[in-house]
């Protein structure tokens, strides 16, 4: 029998707790909840027309490049690591339609890529703890498409780190060029950017 550290058994009972936490309000509370390991993330902010479209845009462009067996799935459920303590929801996820099924979170490592749309109202979710959360959840792909600045990135080759898993290859693009997410090339002409 293993006994886990007395740091991974109260981190381990922090994350249920918090998880529990936000169960209890996903029908009480407007907006959406993620966890890290800094804590509980509630965007309370109801998305943009300009973020839904981009969200609605990217999503179909992908479905029209993608074989057969793989969805740009958005929606719920999220996807969960309790071992880590992080639950995310991407806007957008490349995943083989087979990985969807069952009861409960997406097992974030069945992922192919996440595509997040920056919010207006905190940039810094999509920008700074996305980009730390997904490689350390096995993620492959991470793009990100930003409506503030027209521009976004597509992170890939995760290598280790001192600071932990992390993304070596960046590749930043703007909008009306063409971006390459993992194997799939979409276009990013006419995508809306917040007034």
């Amino acid at each position: 029998m293993t006994i886990a550290p007395d740091d991974a058994q109260h981190d381990a009972r922090q994350y249920q707790v918090m998880r529990e936490f936000v169960s209890s309000m996903d029908d009480t509370l407007p907006g959406k909840f993620e966890i890290t390991k800094e804590g509980i993330v509630h965007d309370m902010m109801s998305p943009a027309r300009p973020h839904e479209l981009t969200v609605l845009r990217v999503r179909k462009r992908l479905e029209k490049v993608l074989p057969d067996e793989l969805v740009a799935h958005t929606g719920t459920p999220d996807v969960e690591h309790p071992p880590e303590g992080i639950m995310r929801h991407p806007e957008v996820m490349v995943i083989a339609e087979s990985d969807m099924e069952g009861e409960g979170s997406f097992d974030p490592r069945t992922l192919l890529a996440a595509i997040e749309v920056v919010s207006r109202s905190n940039p810094d979710n999509d920008w700074v703890g996305k980009m730390r959360d997904y490689p350390l959840l096995g993620v492959p792909v991470y793009a990100v498409f930003d409506p503030r600045t027209g521009s976004g990135a597509v992170l890939c080759d995760i290598h280790s780190t001192p600071a932990g898993p992390r993304y070596a290859t960046r590749k930043e693009f703007v909008y009306g060029e063409d971006v390459t997410i993992g194997d799939w090339t979409i276009p990013t002409g006419d995508l809306p950017r917040y007034a």
